[in-house]
């Protein structure tokens, strides 16, 4: 059976309005859809960066004790744990590059 859900912790935590953090949560692979839909939406049209903000709200089932993660708590998260969750968002989902070097590169940069 093949794993869908995969649990994280991230490294500040999401600050709600009531002061509460909430640190750990729980994010499903990710489908064709959830990379689609964001590209019909209007806030992406004027930032295409967005995208990556309605694609998480997407795929986070649970965050902590937020059960329902909208693009506003996305939005709420501290950078450092955006990043954290836009890198573990692409190792989940085998979107990670191998990292190849070239021959000019291995050999000592580039050729004169």
């Amino acid at each position: 059976m093949i794993q869908t859900e995969f649990e994280f912790t991230l490294p500040k935590g999401y600050l709600d309005a009531e002061g509460n953090v909430h640190r750990t949560g729980m994010m499903r692979l990710a489908r064709a859809m959830d990379e689609i839909v964001p590209m019909r939406d209007p806030r992406v049209k004027a930032n295409p960066a967005y995208a990556t903000v309605i694609i998480l709200s997407r795929v986070i089932v649970r965050l902590g004790a937020v059960e329902d993660v909208s693009p506003s708590v996305i939005e709420e998260l501290f950078a450092s744990d955006l990043n954290y969750l836009q890198n573990f968002y692409r190792k989940i989902n085998d979107l990670e590059e191998e990292e190849t070097e070239s021959p000019s590169q291995s050999a000592g940069g580039e050729e004169s």
